[in-house]
């Protein structure tokens, strides 16, 4: 092959395979050659580009690895602050790897602020890799952990300790700061992907952004599996873990809203709630309704039993944050073994009273709820159960799960970055996948 031809192939490779969209003169000022990139930096580290989970106990969390110019990146994804659900995502560099002249790689840790130092990045297998600072003062500030701790707080929550008059989530806040902050960049990663999507999807899956109480703004990914659709943690908390299933919707329980004045009787939703659960449940004793039925797509936790009876004794605050939300009533509300619908014009919601919301800015129009159950668990993960609630479908960006037992309600928008390198390569892949992050956790 001529050095003209393997200089277009090597654009086209690269620009396919990896998005990346380079200064061809920064390249011949710098004396770095298209096939240096390649072979130096490209082809050594092009198992780590796409999406990762790291492991950081329950929190989680999400790494985009992405090609810029000579530089491998990795941005940590952040929710926004509290409550703000529908603001954009933020995002941080935690290391680079980059390419000048004609030396090799070199890995820098991001973490902290005085800039770039020296740093290791170890690829363990294809889908696992680990990263090292070599230089961990770096991560040290002047004020010590107090000033850190402060820094990180204005981060993390934008506010101070001041601003959060809540005791419970000052615990959880602190927690999470002291939890982390031990790890000092140095983590492993996981490869996870976006779920794939057919065109018979209640809407399209992917990642979005959910209010958890007290513990804030989580990240759930959102995948469709037969005639089930489930929400799996991201990020996570002390009570649900991170890679744990936060919420099923069973998409063929439709659940039918009454008038504006019978959505704000919390009893008449529940009411409606458990009707539908024995419902379930009668049918799982018959045997007739499977969770993975009608498309074929076994999910990872499609055997799993039902709803079991709301115990009393869960936790009033600890399962996924603060979820809950509204809808629902009257006798024939929910359609037993009904497709999901196409969305329609919408009908006014509201959320009954005494049902507590995160954000109370959520839609006052929905296209429509289906039967669902939420994970709720004590601190550390004890005594897991599923409980039974609803799901609400406001738009293809945004949907709302209302926690009956904890009477609650989550919001959810949608993450609307671009992500690269992040798709699976075949639905059981994907499975696998689930299977693997739920397992780290269990």
């Amino acid at each position: 092959m001529s050095i003209v031809c393997w200089f277009v192939f090597c654009e086209n490779r690269k620009k396919s395979k990896y998005g990346v969209c380079e200064n061809l003169r920064k390249l011949e000022i710098t004396g770095v050659s298209c096939r240096d990139v390649y072979a130096k930096l490209l082809h050594r580290y092009r198992h780590i580009l796409g999406l990762w989970q790291p492991d950081i106990g329950p929190y989680g969390g999400l790494l985009n690895v992405v090609v810029d110019g000579l530089f491998i990146i990795g941005w940590m994804y952040l929710p926004p602050h509290d409550p703000h659900v529908d603001d954009p995502m933020r995002f941080k560099p935690l290391f680079r790897i980059h390419l000048m002249e004609r030396k090799a790689a070199t890995v820098e840790c991001m973490y902290g602020h005085k800039g770039p130092h020296h740093g290791h990045i170890q690829i363990v297998k294809k889908d696992e890799f680990s990263t090292k600072c070599n230089q961990t003062d770096h991560h040290r500030m002047s004020g010590g952990r107090q000033e850190e701790f402060r820094t990180w707080l204005r981060e993390e929550w934008g506010r101070t300790l001041e601003d959060i008059f809540h005791e419970h989530m000052q615990e959880l806040i602190l927690m999470k700061f002291i939890y982390t902050s031990q790890y000092d960049n140095c983590l492993t990663y996981r490869r996870i992907y976006l779920p794939p999507s057919r065109p018979d999807d209640l809407i399209k899956p992917g990642l979005f952004k959910g209010t958890y109480g007290s513990h804030g703004l989580e990240i759930v990914m959102l995948s469709f599996h037969g005639r089930r659709a489930r929400g799996t943690k991201i990020t996570g908390d002390p009570n649900i873990p991170a890679g744990q299933q936060t919420v099923e919707i069973d998409l063929r329980h439709r659940i039918q809203l009454p008038d504006l004045e019978n959505q704000r009787n919390f009893n008449e939703l529940s009411r409606l709630v458990l009707e539908v659960r024995e419902r379930v449940r009668q049918e799982q004793q018959e045997g007739g309704h499977e969770a993975g039925e009608g498309r074929g797509q076994q999910g990872p936790r499609e055997s799993q039993p039902s709803p079991a009876q709301p115990r009393v004794e869960a936790p009033s605050r600890g399962p996924d944050g603060t979820p809950g939300e509204d809808s629902g009533k009257p006798g024939d509300a929910s359609a037993a073994a009904e497709p999901p619908a196409q969305c329609g014009q919408g009908q006014p919601f509201v959320l009954p009273v005494g049902v507590s919301s995160r954000n109370e800015d959520y839609p006052r129009t929905c296209r429509m709820c289906f039967y669902g159950t939420g994970l709720i668990a004590g601190h550390g993960f004890t005594s897991p159960e599923r409980t039974p609630g609803v799901f609400i479908l406001f738009d293809e960006d945004r949907f709302g799960f209302v926690w009956l037992e904890l009477k609650s309600f989550s919001l959810y928008s949608r993450v609307q970055a671009t992500f690269r390198n992040a798709d699976a390569p075949s639905p059981q892949a994907f499975d696998e996948m689930l299977k693997n992050i739920q397992s780290l956790t269990s």
